[in-house]
């Protein structure tokens, strides 16, 4: 296989608050049978790392960022450890970026979308959010790096649930589909979860969406009621919907997903695209979509950290599949109406 077509190698950023249990998670994923070897490269706040002493896993390669916080230094020290590892290519199977607690996972994101070579060898798999069950409430009010974390996650391990009663875990739940109903969500104890759950996930290929949530498309509490609602302070405040189930509005973070069957424009839609994030990407911490233009047989993905894009011809659309084009956005006060307007005028009426 020539280096051209050889395949990228998926990277799983692992992130999640101080304590949530990142690195148990991260043992647990070196210690299991699955005869695959992982570069692991991890960052620890402050001059002197301790994290990668608490990694087992002898086979295992870890490389160490600790000269700050991952948000000020990854670019140049990511892109620098990754180049290292693509000269050494077929020695390992895989690789995982286990970040600081403290840390944004923006700029871990954005490193496989701005350097060249490293886009070239290397594919961000997924962004695994570990949270705590029995404290993110609390952080989710006073760190912003937290709520940070599980907006930007396709897989959250909600860990320590035998921490909290039920009640406690669904109010927790809540919180968080308030932030981002699209990940996956696995409860966990100790970090107890199928290694097929957090790896190898495909999540940013979008082919998973339905995977993800089955029917996020068609759920009318998720979306289109996310709107800012003008409030001075940023706190949650929840509705009982009178079935039972507390529904949390986030008033800083929400999520808009958009849906047509309808062909688009590529000369318009991309343009536009470009444009939004460009101007209001400072709001988007996460954008994805699978779209269906106007006279092309393939489908195109793409997927997008802030301001930045990337995205392909994807694959065929198959027989019988319908040909529809999905979006998500997920931000702080995102311009819903001017989203929305803006991508039906992209529609080939």
């Amino acid at each position: 296989m020539s280096e051209a077509t050889a395949p990228k190698i998926p990277v799983t950023v692992l992130t999640g608050y101080l304590g949530a249990g990142k690195t148990t998670l991260l043992n647990r994923i070196l210690s299991e049978n699955h005869g695959k070897k992982y570069a692991v490269i991890v960052n620890e706040f402050g001059e002197i790392g301790i994290d990668n002493d608490l990694i087992i896993g002898a086979d295992e390669e870890v490389f160490e960022m600790n000269n700050g916080c991952i948000c000020c230094t990854v670019r140049g020290d990511l892109v620098r450890i990754m180049e290292g590892l693509m000269k050494r290519k077929g020695k390992f199977d895989a690789i995982i970026v286990e970040t600081t607690g403290l840390a944004d996972p923006a700029p871990v994101a954005q490193t496989f979308f701005v350097d060249e070579d490293v886009q070239k060898n290397a594919r961000l798999d997924a962004v695994v959010t570990v949270a705590d069950a029995k404290w993110l409430s609390d952080r989710l009010k006073d760190a912003p790096e937290a709520k940070n974390q599980i907006a930007f996650a396709d897989v959250i391990v909600l860990n320590k649930t035998d921490l909290v009663t039920k009640g406690e875990l669904a109010e927790v739940e809540a919180r968080i589909r308030a932030i981002n109903p699209y990940a996956k969500l696995h409860r966990t104890e100790r970090c107890s979860v199928a290694l097929a759950d957090v790896l190898d996930r495909g999540a940013f290929d979008l082919d998973r969406i339905l995977d993800i949530e089955p029917d996020f498309l068609n759920a009318e509490d998720h979306d289109h009621d996310h709107h800012h609602h003008g409030h001075d302070n940023h706190h949650d405040h929840d509705h009982d919907h009178g079935h039972g189930l507390k529904h949390y509005h986030d008033e800083d973070m929400q999520s808009l997903s958009l849906k047509t069957d309808k062909p688009l424009d590529p000369n318009v839609f991309m343009p536009w695209l470009q444009n939004l994030v460009q101007v209001e990407g400072g709001k988007i911490l996460r954008s994805k979509g699978i779209l269906a233009f106007h006279d092309d047989d393939d489908r195109y993905v793409f997927q997008g950290v802030h301001m930045m894009l990337e995205g392909n011809h994807q694959r065929k659309w198959k027989d019988g599949e319908p040909r529809e084009s999905r979006l998500v956005f997920i931000g702080r006060e995102l311009p819903q109406d001017l989203i929305r307007q803006g991508f039906e005028s992209c529609i080939v009426s």
